[in-house]
C-alpha cells in the first residue's frame, strides 16, 4: 500500500467518524428538545388548573435521604427517588414546584403534562426527562391506553404532604 492510499484510507475514516459525530449531535439536539413546551408556545398564561385530586396513581416512596443529616444541612427537607405510576385516564393533580425542585424521567408510556408556562400541553414520551423547577405550577394525564411509568426525583420540604406529586 502506497503512502498516499493510506493517508486517503485514514482520511476517510477520519471524515466518516465525524460525519457519525456530527449526526449523532445533531440528532441529540432533536431530542433534547422533544417533551418541551414549543418555543412559540411559552406564555405566562398557559394551561390552568385541571385535575384537583389524583386519579389512578400509585406513587411508592423507592429511597430518601434526610438532608439535615448532609453536608448541606437542609432541615425539614427530604431527597428522594420516588416511582408513580399513571393509569390510562389517570391524573398527577394540578401542583406547584415553588418549594419541590424535581426530575422526572419518563421509563415507559406517553404523557401529557399541563404546564401553566405553556399554551399547548406538552407531550413526554418514554425515555425522555422533564425538569421542574420553582416555576412550574402544572398538572398531568394519562391520555393513552397503557400505564405510564415515571421515576421522580426530588427534594421535598417535610411540612408538605409525604407523597405531592
Amino acid at each position: 500500500m502506497t503512502t498516499s492510499s493510506k493517508i486517503r484510507g485514514t482520511l476517510g475514516r477520519s471524515l466518516g467518524l465525524a460525519a457519525l459525530a456530527a449526526g449523532s449531535l445533531a440528532l441529540a439536539a432533536a431530542s433534547a428538545s422533544a417533551g418541551e413546551c414549543p418555543a412559540d408556545k411559552v406564555t405566562a398564561n398557559g394551561q390552568k388548573a385541571g385535575a384537583t385530586a389524583h386519579k389512578n396513581v400509585t406513587d411508592k416512596v423507592i429511597a430518601s435521604i434526610d438532608l439535615a443529616q448532609e453536608a448541606t444541612k437542609l432541615k425539614d427537607h427530604k431527597f428522594r427517588l420516588r416511582r408513580l405510576v399513571v393509569q390510562p385516564g389517570g391524573e398527577v393533580a394540578w401542583h406547584s414546584h415553588a418549594d419541590r425542585p424535581a426530575i422526572i424521567y419518563i421509563v415507559s408510556g406517553r404523557i401529557n403534562e399541563y404546564a401553566s408556562s405553556c399554551a399547548v400541553p406538552i407531550v413526554h414520551k418514554a425515555g425522555e426527562v422533564a425538569s421542574e423547577t420553582h416555576a412550574t405550577s402544572h398538572w398531568w394525564k394519562n391520555t393513552s391506553s397503557k400505564p405510564v411509568v415515571l421515576l421522580s426525583a426530588d427534594i421535598l420540604h417535610e411540612k408538605s404532604d409525604p407523597h405531592t406529586m
